[in-house]
């Protein structure tokens, strides 16, 4: 009930210590193998969260039902050469670790986060979609104020997001920041996928988020925070020498609405519940 009430109340939670940290640095592992595996060689596709800039393509629709792999701005010359090793070009690999990839698959699925689910709120849990963050030393870039709602519109709840360090997240490496209490506020845009492929945000309100009560939520490896679907949050650029490792998952319930226009739909991959396992 304490989570429950403290995750509708800020809009956040914060619990210290849900993974241990030979699970997290199983999952950096099991990371190194699958980008060890990847030819950048045959896609190029740049992660940006600039609304202006926001490319919406095949690779990146498809990638909902994929383990597929996206590079930082920064990581490509004016010839389009990466200026480092892709090991430290990759801004993060999406959406479908949790349901392609048998190490991810199998800490997703466990009795822990279900139960977690379950205290939330949620009656049928089901993971709607999973990545992996880099937050590469020196070039990690910066992710812009946002809702996770914007992207993954749910009703009549909105959709819940766990974000698992897998290292120290600090303001010097690119921590997340929140605005407690926020969410009360509602929905200010989304992201829509129209039949013909084509995105545009929607406006929906638009008064600005008052950026000066944003809080940083430092953590330590091994910490989970759990964002409410309507919680502005960002991250800042990452310019220091530390990378900022992180995995999460966004959970909805399966008897929920999902918008059709999200621009993640699953055609073909099932949803499976997110359970307690004997």
């Amino acid at each position: 009930m304490y989570i429950f009430s403290e995750y509708q109340e800020q809009g956040f939670l914060i619990l210290e210590n849900f993974v241990s940290s030979i699970i997290c640095d199983q999952l950096r592992q099991q990371t190194a193998k699958l980008v060890s595996e990847f030819e950048p060689q045959t896609v190029k596709n740049i992660f940006t969260t600039n609304e202006q800039s926001r490319i919406s393509n095949k690779y990146f629709f498809d990638s909902s039902e994929k383990i597929n792999f996206f590079f930082e701005e920064n990581a490509f010359d004016n010839k389009a050469n990466l200026c480092q090793s892709k090991e430290l070009s990759i801004n993060k690999i999406g959406h479908a670790l949790h349901e392609l990839d048998s190490v991810f698959k199998n800490f997703s699925y466990n009795n822990k986060i279900a139960r977690l689910a379950i205290e939330l709120g949620l009656k049928e849990p089901v993971i709607i979609q999973s990545m992996y963050i880099f937050k590469q030393p020196n070039i990690g870039g910066e992710v812009n104020c946002h809702q996770d709602s914007t992207f993954l519109y749910t009703e009549p709840e909105p959709v819940i997001g766990l974000w698992f360090a897998l290292e120290d997240a600090t303001i010097e490496n690119g921590c997340l920041w929140a605005i407690p209490k926020a969410h009360k506020l509602g929905l200010k845009s989304r992201f829509i996928r129209a039949t013909d492929d084509t995105t545009s945000f929607k406006i929906l309100d638009n008064t600005q988020w008052d950026l000066t009560k944003l809080i940083p939520l430092e953590v330590k490896k091994g910490s989970l925070i759990v964002l409410h679907g309507l919680l502005p949050h960002l991250s800042y650029a990452n310019k220091s020498r530390f990378s900022r490792h992180a995995y999460t998952l966004h959970l909805i319930d399966k008897n929920w609405h999902y918008a059709k226009d999200n621009w993640l739909q699953r055609n073909n991959l099932p949803l499976n519940s997110l359970s307690i396992r004997s």
